[in-house]
């Protein structure tokens, strides 16, 4: 394997008062943690700025966070699919990192390790995963979400087939922008949320940090673009804020329920009861077929598919409510999560098998797939009722 060019990797910015280092970092690499290492050893910084966020953090620092869970409350804040997400960027880099014997963000324990060794003050620098994924999201239509989710989940076995090219191209590109390739290459605007938008966060949270002399330990890939911004005003209170729905997006929210009913309404008037009565049908049809689809691709428990079957066709005409939140609370309730899956979840999340067998990971599953259901049903069954219309 190439060694890391020292001279390569660690660049130096002087900012009026402050001596800046920053050590681009390979996170799939054990020589790259070795370079943090040394380098925070020699400089003796004042501040250790790493590329992780809070939930990140604690996530490295306390293990068994995972224990303090509540899986209905998680539902209920409308956070099972970023939850989710996480759990599959985490189970990703795990998988990597055993392939080459490394521990998951190695280089970020090593910088706060040896940081806090030299008595360095550490300084979060990465903005907060979730708001990155929900900005993602929010920018993403159905076709593109079911594409991102499908693509995450094709992830959990690829691993294995990852050459040494890849490997090598692996060093030198986020986590982020890894997982999501393939689904980036349809939707460009991806790199700009993941890459671009964290490349003038990182920057603008190095430059503030406090300290005369600040070690910046970020990935490779981010090193360009932190180097070309530095020099520019930053607002950073843009960059944490997840976007607003739009007017038309809340719009079309309650437009579709109206339109929905109308059709019905003019089938009756027009067509007599019999047309009326089918285009109900064929709404119940599309609704409860693709939601209970999505419960059992999850391995839902049968009542929770049921549920969803049942559910799907009423809250589709409800803006406030989901079909995978009624899905997903009765999952929770039907197979509520032991202590033991909370203790596994660290190790389930690394297969397919874990993720479907875990009860946890399953509940998010249930609710994803659920929604992607019931949403795709709603597309199909419009062009139906129409027909018969």
């Amino acid at each position: 394997m190439p060694s890391i060019n020292r001279n390569d990797a660690v660049h130096r910015i002087d900012q009026e008062d402050k001596e800046i280092i920053i050590i681009g970092t390979a996170h799939v690499s054990k020589e790259s943690s070795e370079l943090v290492q040394s380098v925070i050893n020699e400089e003796k910084p004042d501040t250790v700025c790493v590329e992780l966020c809070e939930s990140r953090y604690q996530a490295i620092r306390q293990k068994k966070k995972w224990l303090e869970m509540d899986i209905i409350k998680v539902i209920k804040e409308k956070k099972a699919f970023l939850l989710l997400s996480n759990l599959l960027l985490a189970s990703f880099q795990k998988r990597i990192a055993a392939k080459l014997d490394v521990k998951p963000g190695e280089e970020m324990i090593r910088a706060i390790e040896t940081g806090e060794s030299a008595g360095a003050e550490i300084y979060l620098a990465d903005r907060d995963i979730r708001i990155t994924l929900s900005r993602t999201w929010r920018i993403m239509g159905l076709w593109q979400k079911i594409k991102l989710l499908f693509q995450m989940v094709l992830s959990l076995g690829q691993v294995d087939d990852i050459d040494k090219e890849e490997i090598e191209r692996m060093k030198q590109e986020d986590i982020l922008e890894t997982i999501l390739s393939e689904v980036g290459k349809s939707v460009p605007v991806l790199k700009k949320i993941l890459i671009d938008e964290r490349d003038l966060y990182l920057t603008s949270r190095i430059k503030s940090a406090p300290g005369k002399k600040i070690v910046a330990v970020v990935g490779a890939g981010h090193v360009p673009g932190i180097k070309n911004h530095f020099n520019d005003h930053i607002d950073i209170s843009e960059l944490e804020q997840i976007p607003p729905k739009g007017k038309a997006s809340g719009f079309i929210k309650w437009l579709i329920p109206s339109v929905i009913g109308l059709f019905i309404i003019l089938g009756f008037f027009y067509g007599g009861a019999g047309t009326g009565t089918d285009m109900v049908k064929w709404w119940i049809i599309a609704n409860g077929f693709f939601a209970g689809l999505g419960a059992i691709i999850a391995l839902a428990h049968p009542l929770t598919i049921f549920s969803s079957i049942m559910a799907a066709p009423l809250t589709s005409l409800n803006p406030m409510i989901a079909a995978g939140w009624v899905s997903g609370l009765i999952e929770a309730v039907m197979r509520k999560p032991k202590v033991k899956d909370l203790e596994n979840l660290s190790k389930d999340i690394l297969s397919i098998k874990g993720f479907w067998g875990n009860k946890v990971t399953r509940i998010l599953l249930v609710v994803v797939f659920t929604n992607l259901g019931s949403s795709l049903g709603t597309f199909v069954a419009i062009p139906v009722m129409l027909k018969v219309l």
